[in-house]
C-alpha cells in the first residue's frame, strides 16, 4: 500500500490511507497532543475534544482520533488557539463533578488531573452542579462506581462493548442527565456485567475503581510485578501492585500477548486467596479420622501405593484423574498421558471451577 506524505508541526510525516491524525503523530512518535476519550483498537467518538488541533485552511479545530489524515494536510498540535481550547474544556470536566484530587483513590494516576497541571488550570470559573444527585454504587466487593467523577468519556462503554464484547454498559438520557447505565440503569450487580473489570482499567480519572484496593496504598507507594495469571492455562500477562509485600490491586498487560490487557473476573479480582487463613501450605493424610500434616515425598509415596493397590485389586477403571484449570496446557497434556497411557483407562477429566 502506497504511503503519503503530511506535516505535524513543521515535520514531514509519512502514513497510511485510513489513519487519523492522532495516529499518525503517535506512529511517527509526536505526543503533544492529549486524549481523555481516545482508547486503542475501539471506535474513535472525538466526545472529550481534548485532541483538538489546528488545521490548515479548516475552518474549526478538528479532532485528532476522529479526523482521517490527508494528503498535504499542515497540522498544528499546540497554538494559542488550541491551548486556549483545551484549557476551556479542562475547567468544563473538573466543573462536571467532584474532582477532590487530595482524597481521590486515583491521584497520581488520573489523567484530568495530568492534563490540569500541563495546563496549569486552575480553580473552574464555572458553578459545581451542587444540585445534582451523583451517587456512589458498591458491587460484590469488586468494583465501586462514583458517579460525580465521571466525565463521560465513554471509555467504559467501548472497553465493554468492543474489547471485551460484554455489551453490558452504555449511554444513558439526555443533556445534563445522561449518564452510564447498564441495562434499565440497573447497579452493575443486577445487571450483564459480568465483573471483568476492563471499564476500571479504561477509565481515565477515579470514577470507576478496584474497591478491595481502596485505602490499600497510593500509586506511587506501589510497585508493579508482571506475572502469569494462575487460574487457567491460557496465560493472561498481569501486572501485580504491591506495597509492603502484599498484592494491592491486579491489572492486565497492555500490549501483552495473549490478553493484551483484558481479564476475567477471576484473573482481576480474586487474588487475594493466597492471604486466606485456611490455605493449605503442606499435604495432609488422614488416619483415624484425622488430618496429620507430612512431607510432599510421603504424600506421594502413598498416593502411588494407594493407585497400585486399587488398579492391582479392580482394574485400571476404578480409578479417575481430574486435573486443575490452574495448571498449564503442558501439565493437564501430561496427567492424561499418564492415565491413559501408562494407567491405562480414560477415566480423566478437567476441572474448570478450582
Amino acid at each position: 500500500m502506497s504511503k503519503h506524505t503530511l506535516n505535524i508541526d513543521a515535520q514531514a510525516v509519512e502514513f497510511q490511507p485510513g489513519q487519523t491524525i492522532l495516529e499518525v503523530a503517535r506512529a511517527a512518535g509526536i505526543y503533544t497532543i492529549p486524549t481523555l476519550c481516545y482508547l486503542k483498537d475501539t471506535t474513535a467518538t472525538g466526545s472529550c475534544r481534548m485532541c483538538m488541533v489546528e488545521v490548515e485552511g479548516a475552518r474549526t479545530l478538528l479532532p485528532a482520533c476522529a479526523t482521517a489524515a490527508t494528503p498535504g494536510m499542515v497540522i498544528k498540535t499546540e497554538s494559542a488557539r488550541v491551548d486556549a481550547s483545551r484549557r476551556m474544556v479542562l475547567e468544563l470536566l473538573l466543573a462536571s463533578g467532584n474532582h477532590n484530587c487530595l482524597i481521590c483513590e486515583a491521584n497520581g494516576v488520573c489523567e484530568l488531573q495530568a492534563l490540569a497541571y500541563r495546563y496549569q488550570v486552575p480553580t473552574p470559573i464555572f458553578a459545581y452542579p451542587s444540585d445534582r444527585p451523583y451517587e456512589i454504587e458498591d458491587n460484590k466487593y469488586l468494583i465501586r462506581r462514583d458517579f460525580s467523577k465521571c466525565i463521560m468519556c465513554g471509555r467504559c462503554v467501548r472497553a465493554c462493548n468492543e474489547k471485551q464484547v460484554n455489551k453490558a454498559i452504555s449511554i444513558g438520557y439526555r443533556g445534563p442527565d445522561n449518564k452510564i447505565v447498564t441495562r434499565a440503569d440497573l447497579t452493575y450487580s443486577d445487571s450483564d456485567c459480568v465483573f471483568c473489570g476492563e471499564c476500571v482499567q479504561s477509565c481515565p480519572v477515579g470514577a470507576l475503581l478496584e474497591l478491595k484496593a481502596i485505602g490499600k496504598g497510593r500509586p506511587w507507594e506501589t510497585r508493579k510485578v508482571r506475572t502469569t495469571c494462575p487460574y487457567c492455562g491460557v496465560g493472561c500477562q498481569l501486572w501485580l501492585h504491591v506495597k509492603d509485600g502484599k498484592i494491592v490491586k491486579v491489572t492486565g498487560v497492555e500490549g501483552a500477548a495473549p490478553n493484551q490487557g483484558r481479564l476475567c473476573v477471576k484473573g482481576r479480582f480474586g487474588y487475594d486467596f493466597i492471604y486466606s487463613p485456611d490455605r493449605l501450605t503442606m499435604p495432609l493424610i488422614k488416619e483415624n479420622g484425622e488430618f496429620r500434616e507430612a512431607s510432599w515425598d510421603e504424600a506421594l509415596d502413598l498416593v502411588a501405593a494407594k493407585l497400585k493397590e486399587t488398579i492391582a485389586k479392580h482394574g485400571p477403571d476404578a480409578v479417575a484423574g481430574v486435573s486443575s484449570a490452574r495448571s498449564i496446557n503442558e501439565d493437564s497434556y501430561q496427567m492424561q498421558k499418564l492415565f491413559r497411557a501408562v494407567i491405562g483407562t480414560n477415566n480423566i477429566d478437567h476441572c474448570a471451577r478450582t
